[in-house]
């Protein structure tokens, strides 16, 4: 069961738009994620990776948690609020749930609901 404290760091560091960072800080090396019905990415190399080619195609971002965060055991639910500003001129906000299995203090497990429109 992950303590308060390092959920909230989680959190901060994804407020502060260092999404990567925060996979390599808070994910088990084999952890996985799963946006929707598509398939799972796995592997914290992976989900780096994949997560430094999406900020790079980016001119801003704004990365918000609604709070309250649901807490039972090793289950985390956040609710986050995404703007992105695309280098190509485009904008597009995003209010996700992320549904996180954690082994500890860190996340072995996400899958992430949102409207793909």
């Amino acid at each position: 069961m992950p303590k308060l404290e390092t959920i909230e760091k989680f959190i901060s560091m994804v407020e502060s738009n260092e999404h990567d960072k925060a996979i390599e800080k808070f994910y088990t090396e084999d952890a996985s994620m799963q946006e929707n019905q598509s398939p799972q990415r796995v592997g914290r190399n992976l989900l780096v990776a994949n997560e430094q080619n999406v900020l790079a195609k980016v001119k801003s971002l704004f990365s918000k948690c609604i709070r309250p965060v649901f807490i039972n055991e090793d289950l985390v639910v956040i609710q986050w609020y995404f703007k992105f500003e695309w280098k190509d001129g485009t904008v597009s906000e995003i209010e996700e749930i992320a549904y996180q299995n954690w082994e500890g203090e860190f996340i072995k497990k996400e899958k992430f609901f949102y409207d793909p429109k």
